[in-house]
This record gives structure tokens, sequence and C-alpha cells, in this order.
């Protein structure tokens, strides 16, 4: 009897051997997946004894393009851009559309004091400060050992 792997990610039709591969190749190049990729903006998320600190990478964007908002125990981040482009020559006329947009969604530890969070934009980095509430900050103190 002979074992054979099963991959399901590589389904070609018995009609059509190598069809899905066509389109494997020009989806998974490199262009369409930095493209893909690039949409969503890498987060760093830290915690110390005080506060949580969220800093979003979101460079080329101005304070004025974020929306900032907490509704229950979720903070949403996110952000919508568009511009036009319009050029008009001789014969010719080309416009150009660009648009993008992120949302950003994270779960709020109950220990965050959401009613005191902070905001900051600098340098391309969005950064959010979640202090955490006087019953949840760790408290440290020296034990005797006897």
């Amino acid at each position: 009897m002979t074992l054979v792997k099963f991959n399901p990610e590589k389904k070609n039709s018995a009609l059509l051997p190598g069809f899905n591969d066509i389109f494997e190749s020009v989806l998974g190049d490199t262009y369409f997946s930095d493209r893909r990729i690039s949409s969503l903006p890498a987060v760093n998320i830290s915690e110390s004894s005080e506060e949580y600190q969220i800093e979003l990478a979101a460079p080329g964007l101005k304070k004025e393009d974020f929306k900032v908002s907490v509704e229950g125990e979720t903070l949403t981040v996110s952000t919508e851009q568009r511009s036009e482009n319009s050029v008009a020559e001789k014969n010719y006329n080309r416009r150009e559309f660009s648009y993008s947009s992120f949302t950003r969604v994270f779960t709020l530890p109950e220990s965050a004091d959401v009613d005191r969070i902070l905001a900051s934009y600098c340098d391309g980095v969005l950064k959010l400060t979640l202090p955490k509430k006087e019953e949840a900050k760790a408290v440290s103190r020296q034990i005797a050992i006897s």
C-alpha cells in the first residue's frame, strides 16, 4: 500500500492540468503579495506595570487621517484616503484615482482605563497609550525570609 500525501493548497483539475498553477504564479507574484500586505500596517503591542502601549506603523499619513474610537471593550483605529489626479493634454485625457484604507480592531483588557487613553502621531508611527486601572497595577513588595 502506498501513502500519498494530500496537499489541499494544490487543486488541479483533471481536465485542465496546470490551469490553477498559472493563476497561482501570477497572483502569488511578489508585486501582488506586497500590495496585499502593505494595506495593513504593522503593529507593536507592549505592556508595562503602568500601561499598555500600541504602536502602529503608518508612514505618509497625517494625524487628521486617523479615526480612533472606543466602543465597549474594543478599540478601533481606521483611516481612509482618496486622491484624484486629472491631466488633459492635446487630445489625451487621463484620470487616475487612488484609494487606500485600513481598519484595525483591538480587544481591550479589563485592566485598561479607557477614559484615559492617549494618542500621538510622530514620524509615521501612531502611538496609543492605555493606562491601567489603579487596582490592576502590579504591587511589588519585599518579603522577608525567616
